[in-house]
């Protein structure tokens, strides 16, 4: 029984505690007996019904609870989705990071804005090399994607090897640095693997994405067609390697180039000290020189390609950037994708750009940096995985890889699309769900962590949708009675001197209501709270069909 007992409990386990069912605010847990290693970290975005949210991080309570066993973060890539919430979780899981050059330059910047630099560990990794944490060993293979230095993980663990390739595509003609490392892929999957965890980002379209050198003939051909105006170009800060490519167009024809936006200026600072943006002499100005040169010799990059309101292009679209107005003598180009969720945002920033008389280009000039499906289909070739876990992804991308997965022959019951919280328990003889652990959204509102939960977005969308009356009256501490008020102040109801009427008829019921407690001997504030609530709701819904938030304030005279 014992010796049962021990095969059970040395199973490896895969806990995804974010990332699945959306694009965004990946973390995943891979846990082998005494031994926890957190792969990726990242945040993600607010939904629109999240009002006044600044971000979203994911609820680590099962880190916590298992400190002792937890040996280090180890890091794809430096994409926000992936890397986002370190900052927040290493203030209570402060436990080593492993990534490569470029990406633990990214994470030093973040760790230096919340002053956490000198109590966190910190390791660089090559390519090709492995980390010992604990029961497992982290091989670091070369990828490629939309930022430099983006690594797929091979997980050597006593139950078995998984790779994680993080996110990726296979681009033969990199702009920076080499193609992702087939064969490496390969022997690897000479060994036999347990398990493997593939991007699922664009498993829905077929063929495969085009290497990112292309978009960098785009640029020639579209600073040819735009000599005689300024171009000003949007793009992920993240993407170096577009920003590289934009550098480069920028420089064969003559242009000066401004960088705009406080996280290009600083991804483009980090990538140029770590030696992975090439920028030729006196071809970066300063925006204070942009005056001394004509529109035509310059180059604007810029982030809000995603149409943040707060990003440096929205501000430019909106009158509101304190140097560069925009104009018709302007070329907009959009470098990317929108973002599931943010279209109507971007297309809105393209009409006030259309409003100004600038010319707006937002169609093949961006590619994407993940796999589409010949690309996914290759990897599941050289690494014969037994068991197939989609990631990344909304549940119809995970869906779409699932199905990939089985064409290739992968029997269906060794195929699970996991959901965020879900313990999969793998061994070399099966693999099941064994149960879940508690996962969930913790909200970021300014420097509060988690202090704005379900009940307080409640009462946002509430004061959104319908206003607040706050009802003020006195009462004397002796006797009881009613001194002053009430009076009804309204915010966001109704435009108060439009509607006298209402107002006076509101006083009167709340009146009403104050006399009858009273008369009743009901001297109790939480009582009269809930009557003025109870009589003042009623009335204001049968006359205007809403149901603002009732506040009644006492005060003892």
């Amino acid at each position: 029984m014992k010796k049962i007992e021990q095969k059970r409990s040395s199973r490896l386990k895969i806990i995804p505690l974010g990332g699945l069912e959306q694009i965004g605010m990946n973390i995943t847990a891979f846990e082998y007996e005494d031994s926890i290693v957190v792969v990726d970290c990242g945040l993600s975005f607010p939904e629109d019904d999240m009002l006044g949210i600044d971000l979203v991080i994911p609820d680590v309570t099962y880190l916590k609870n298992n400190i002792e066993k937890v040996k280090g973060f180890v890091i794809t890539h430096g994409h926000e989705d992936h890397i986002g919430a370190l900052p927040y979780v290493l203030r209570e899981i402060n436990v080593p990071i492993y990534a490569t050059k470029l990406t633990m330059g990214i994470i030093e910047n973040k760790l230096k804005e919340h002053n956490l630099t000198n109590h966190t560990k910190r390791k660089v990794v090559k390519f090709g090399q492995s980390i010992n944490l604990g029961q497992f060993r982290i091989e670091f293979i070369k990828t490629n994607h939309s930022i430099v230095d983006a690594a797929a993980l091979a997980i050597y663990s006593p139950a078995g090897i998984v790779v994680h390739t993080g996110d990726f595509k296979v681009d033969y003609t990199p702009v920076f640095g080499d193609a992702i490392d087939l064969q490496r892929f390969a022997e690897i999957g000479k060994k036999g693997v347990l398990a493997l965890m593939c991007d699922s980002t664009n498993a829905e379209r077929p063929g495969f994405t085009p290497s990112e050198r292309t978009v960098g003939r785009t640029f020639d051909i579209l600073f040819e067609e735009h000599k005689n105006t300024r171009i000003i170009i949007a793009t992920f800060a993240s993407n170096v390697d577009r920003v590289q490519q934009i550098i480069n167009s920028a420089y064969k024809f003559g242009r000066k180039v401004v960088v705009e936006g406080r996280s290009m200026v600083s991804i483009i600072e980090t990538a140029t000290n770590l030696g992975y943006l090439n920028v030729p002499d006196n071809t970066l100005i300063d925006i204070e020189q942009l005056k001394n040169y004509p529109d035509e010799k310059t180059v604007i990059i810029t982030t809000g390609s995603q149409g943040e309101s707060m990003a440096a292009l929205s501000r430019m679209a909106e009158n509101n950037h304190k140097k560069i107005s925009i104009g018709p003598t302007d070329t907009v180009i959009f470098s990317s994708h929108p973002i599931p969720g943010n279209e109507k945002a971007v297309t809105n920033v393209i009409n006030e750009l259309l409003l100004k008389g600038a010319d707006v280009i937002f169609q093949d000039v961006h590619v994407s940096g993940h796999a589409c499906q010949e690309e996914i289909k290759l990897l599941y070739s050289l690494v014969h995985p037994k068991y197939a876990i989609p990631v990344h992804g909304e549940f119809k991308h995970l869906k779409a890889q699932a199905k990939i997965a089985n064409d290739l022959g992968i029997d269906k019951d060794n195929i699970f699309i996991l959901q965020s919280g879900d313990v999969l328990e793998l061994s070399e003889e099966k693999a099941q769900i064994t149960g879940k652990v508690p996962v969930g959204d913790i909200l970021v509102d300014g420097l509060g962590v988690g202090d704005v939960g379900n009940i307080v977005l409640r009462d946002r969308q509430h004061l959104a949708e319908d206003g607040i009356m706050i009802v003020v009256l006195g009462l004397d501490g002796a006797t009881d009675e009613l001194v002053s008020g009430p009076d009804i102040v309204s915010r966001g109801f109704v435009y108060v001197r439009e509607s006298d009427e209402l107002m006076e008829e509101a006083r009167i019921v709340v009146n009403e209501a104050i006399e009858s407690c009273l008369n009743r001997g009901i001297s109790d504030w939480g009582k009269l709270k809930s009557s003025i609530k109870d009589s003042l709701g009623e009335y204001v819904w049968k006359k205007t069909k809403r149901r603002p938030m009732i506040l009644p304030i006492i005060m003892e005279i």
